[in-house]
């Protein structure tokens, strides 16, 4: 615990137990977040920081505002205003940030997952115990958040002293991503009905291979209408622009303003335009083609 954390803790404690019933879900949150903290300290240090964030907000905005409307009162009461609504809005945005680490680890995992599960088909193959199986997928497989989940099942096997179907049980509550939940239940399914695991995973991994190969398959054909769009709406029309805009300053001698909006076409507009373009492709691209 670090020494802020304490300090808030020491501060607001009593408050963040009548707090919690309106955050019933953070605690989960947190622990799918994968962050070590309770829902008190938490809460705690979003408060000191809440108050300090209102305390630098108040007087940066009075300062502005006073200078802006040339009366102090004015300016003042405006800058509490504003400050107690930037201040409500960085609380709730505080508050969900374990959603945004969940939503995170959950895109992490998602792209694993087609590979990951076939890695622990082929080890299921050779016919060992799932905890062996659990255990030398951990040590040896690259696959980020996915390893990670597996990682922690493992440490509740061999620190823990836990069965591997108690194990999978925790990792269910605990894993961010709805896909691998699926799958530790249905490795839990199987393990406890002595079904065939190398069966089931081998399934699965065909089943998320289809699905990725379908991601790919409509991904290239909106990257093709990105491309197509782009060369001949901007790069095209930025270029016509420039040629139409040289001739008509020819004849109307409008130089100076035409060189203007030159200057802002190319070094501006054309790079914000390409900056739009390449986060529209990012948050369109399937999961493993990054």
């Amino acid at each position: 615990m670090t020494q802020y954390t304490k300090v808030s803790m020491r501060l607001f404690y009593p408050l963040t137990d009548v707090l919690i019933s309106y955050f019933s879900g953070l605690k989960v949150e947190l622990k799918r977040s994968d962050m070590k903290v309770s829902v008190q300290e938490y809460l705690s240090m979003g408060i000191l920081l809440t108050f300090i964030v209102f305390g630098f907000e108040i007087s940066f905005l009075s300062i502005i505002f006073v200078i802006l409307l040339k009366n102090f009162l004015a300016g003042f009461l405006t800058a509490i205003t504003a400050s107690f609504f930037l201040t409500a809005i960085f609380f709730l945005s505080y508050v969900n940030y374990p959603k945004i680490l969940i939503r995170s680890k959950s895109k992490n995992i998602e792209s694993f997952l087609p590979f990951a599960s076939l890695h622990l088909s082929t080890i299921a193959s050779s016919k060992i115990p799932l905890s062996k199986i659990i255990q030398i997928f951990s040590k040896f497989a690259p696959y980020g958040d996915f390893t990670n989940e597996i990682k922690k099942i493992d440490s509740d096997v061999s620190m823990f002293g836990l069965d591997v179907n108690t194990s999978l049980e925790r990792a269910v509550e605990r894993t961010p991503s709805k896909n691998l939940k699926e799958l530790f239940w249905g490795i839990l399914s199987t393990s406890r009905s002595g079904g065939n695991l190398e069966v089931y995973l081998k399934e699965k991994s065909r089943n998320y291979m289809a699905e990725y190969r379908r991601k790919l398959y409509e991904f290239s054909h909106q990257l093709t209408v990105y491309i197509e769009v782009y060369l001949t709406a901007i790069i095209l029309g930025a270029v016509f622009f420039v040629i139409l805009t040289s001739i008509m300053s020819g004849i109307g001698g409008t130089g100076s303003n035409t060189l203007f909006l030159q200057f802002f076409l190319i070094f501006f507009f054309l790079p914000a335009v390409s900056a739009i373009f390449l986060i529209m492709i990012r948050s369109t691209t399937p999961p493993g083609g990054e």
